[in-house]
């Protein structure tokens, strides 16, 4: 079983999903590997990684939507020392995931047609975030 490994660097610039799914391909395209696993792993606490769908935006909408209700920004964290939005953006990191797992098949990511993979934004101003992408398979 062979394994490598590719660090994806993701420029964001605030809240909002960002579609990764195209990059994570062509590091499993240019691996030569048929079948095995994708492991994902965004190596941040203030942002996370989804599977989610890729055709109606109003789902990623409805999503940020939801989170920001169930976790408001505000003066009300005690951990405030970067900004009111960053003890938000930990707690949505901790709701959701920093870790994906996408079988490989045919030289392929295994998604379904309407699955996108995102780096999901949870600050208010953009940041330079890292997305581990390790391989294994043959």
């Amino acid at each position: 079983m062979a394994h490598s490994q590719h660090l994806l660097k993701i420029p964001t610039q605030g809240k909002s999903f960002y579609n990764i799914t195209q990059q994570v391909q062509s590091v499993v395209a240019e691996s030569g590997m048929s079948m095995g696993l994708c492991t994902l792993f965004l190596r941040h606490t203030s942002a996370s990684l989804v599977i989610q769908e890729n055709a109606d935006p109003d789902v990623l909408r409805d999503l940020e939507t939801f989170l920001a209700r169930i976790v408001p920004e505000g003066p009300h964290y005690r951990h405030s020392t970067e900004g009111p939005d960053d003890m938000p953006a930990h707690i949505r990191t901790a709701l959701t995931h920093t870790s994906e797992y996408i079988p490989i098949r045919q030289g392929r990511l295994a998604t379904g047609i309407w699955q996108g993979i995102y780096v999901w934004e949870h600050r208010q101003h953009g940041s330079n975030r890292e997305v581990i992408v390790h391989l294994s398979g043959e």
